[in-house]
């Protein structure tokens, strides 16, 4: 491959990086999901960490996904790193839809104003389910 090719392809790719994580950067900033979600635990105490946890985090698994290194761990540790993770992810959604009040304006939509709880249980208990049944099943 020439250098031009590399030289265009590495220029690409940190542009895209960069427009990536700014994206990533402004969703977090600007919807104060950090804060938020610190607020939402009741772990005001710990912001500074949650954040430097954030930054670690994405730096780590960015360096793992880029340098394609690999880990053969045992189905436990696995099973623990998962389990994590999606508190993570479940954790940002819930500050994202709490942010953005996304379940007030769907329940009115949908005329369950009265009935918030179980739109909660139902969506929280069908994304179970389903996590449940990929990870068990393989589907």
């Amino acid at each position: 491959m020439s250098v031009i090719k590399c030289l265009l392809l590495i220029l690409i790719g940190l542009g895209g990086g960069l427009a990536v994580g700014s994206g990533l950067v402004a969703f977090i900033t600007v919807l104060d999901i950090i804060p938020r979600l610190t607020q939402l635990t009741n772990a005001q105490r710990y912001i500074r960490s949650l954040e430097w946890a954030l930054v670690a985090g994405a730096l780590f698994f960015t360096f793992i996904d880029f340098f394609h290194w690999g880990a053969h761990l045992p189905v436990i540790v696995s099973s623990i790193y998962g389990i994590f993770a999606g508190i993570f992810v479940g954790t940002l959604a819930a500050g994202l839809t709490e942010v953005l009040n996304v379940f007030p304006i769907l329940a009115k939509r949908i005329h369950m104003d009265g009935s918030l709880l179980f739109l909660l249980m139902a969506v929280v208990l069908g994304k179970v389910t389903g996590s449940l049944l990929q990870w068990l099943l393989h589907l």
